[in-house]
């Protein structure tokens, strides 16, 4: 069984959980409670209730019914949820579930808006970015079915760091406006001795920035605290070129690295806590800055407080990493940031060959209280 970021994990206790690394130990895949049974719940699949949990929803969830999905990782030194791979009834997959989603409406229309809309999303960025439909996947309430379908929104998830680049330039360069697709269908006869024949479909399809009242919703569901201000929110969000609106529903561009660009294994990187700091910095490098997590690195670090933590070694900083989809891709090379977190130690390899680093933490919880990234000055 392998399981990647944003993988959804259907377990034996009906509960569905999000995959949140790449890597992961031997007994267990690192991931998130996302829905659990209710009776009362919003969402409905095969004629069961579900609802959506938050952070301390899930928390508390787990240690009440299912503690064993709870446990005290040695490596981040943090406690942490991860389903026993003993739990796994079903991994699902988002390009999976985006390719069984094509091929049934391919044989016969849902007629559903929310399904249409995500197929014209797949089919701008397979015709006007030039990336392979197998690079493209749907995570989100759509990926294990629990979609609200005049509320959820598409998470479209584009495999490959560079990929992801292409797709984020394809989007700024079409925004807003409508662009036209010849989708060409082959359909292959079993009887050889005639030609293949063709079918063609013209697709109009706009993707559009956000504005106006989707503001308000994007920013009431990504900020929990007053770290942004709505203006300064969607100036950030405005410039990412990762989010948009296709015919009233919001839609995100996610990023998640393809099989050959995962390095490593679990046990050669171990994190310790050292602090929680306020740091200025610039930024060097930030060709990460869309992955989970996601990675900037930076250089010229200025501890500006330390609320708790030895300030030598927060000083070391060199990486600043967010867990929150909030603050991914909020800056780019050679601007200068302040960042709040969580300082760790980071230590790779065995040994004497064991590598030491240091990096501030963003997003300890999905609603990363008190804890940012944002310019020094915005424009």
């Amino acid at each position: 069984m392998k399981v990647r970021t944003r993988d959804f994990i259907y377990t034996k206790d009906d509960l569905f959980f999000a995959s949140t690394n790449y890597i992961h130990p031997e007994d267990r895949f690192i991931s998130f409670l996302r829905y659990i049974p209710n009776e009362n719940g919003d969402r409905t699949k095969n004629g069961k209730k579900y609802s959506k949990v938050t952070s301390e929803e899930a928390y508390d969830y787990l240690r009440k019914n299912h503690p064993e999905y709870l446990y005290f990782c040695d490596i981040s030194q943090v406690e942490m949820m991860g389903v026993p791979k003993n739990k796994v009834q079903e991994i699902i997959k988002p390009e999976e579930r985006l390719s069984e989603i094509m091929n049934d409406e391919k044989e016969r229309s849902s007629n559903n808006q929310l399904i249409d809309k995500l197929l014209k999303i797949a089919d701008f960025f397979h015709y006007k970015a030039g990336i392979n439909y197998k690079n493209l996947g749907i995570s989100g309430s759509i990926l294990p079915k629990l979609q609200k379908d005049t509320v959820s929104d598409i998470d479209f998830v584009v495999y490959g760091l560079e990929n992801h680049r292409k797709a984020m330039e394809t989007f700024k360069k079409f925004k807003g406006k409508e662009v036209e697709i010849n989708k060409i269908e082959v359909i292959n006869n079993e009887n050889k001795k005639f030609k293949t024949n063709k079918k063609s479909e013209i697709k109009k399809i706009t993707l559009s920035p956000i504005k106006d009242e989707y503001w308000e919703k994007v920013y009431n569901k990504r900020m929990k605290d007053s770290s942004l201000t709505k203006e300064e929110f969607c100036w950030y969000e405005d410039r990412k070129n990762n989010r948009g609106i296709i015919e009233g529903t919001l839609f995100d561009i996610l990023a998640t690295r393809n099989w050959d660009e995962i390095e490593g294994e679990w046990g050669d990187t171990r994190y310790e806590p050292v602090g929680i700091a306020k740091v200025e910095t610039v930024v060097e490098n930030a060709i990460a800055s869309f992955d989970n997590p996601a990675t900037y690195k930076v250089k010229d670090l200025k501890v500006l407080k330390v609320d708790k933590g030895n300030e030598k070694l927060i000083n070391k900083v060199n990486e600043i990493s967010s867990f929150t989809h909030t603050y991914a891709g909020q800056a780019i090379e050679n601007e200068k940031i302040i960042a709040k977190g969580k300082v760790e130690r980071v230590l790779k390899g065995k040994g004497q060959n064991k590598e030491e680093s240091y990096r501030l933490i963003v997003g300890t919880t999905r609603e990363s209280i008190n804890e940012y990234i944002k310019l020094k000055n915005i424009p």
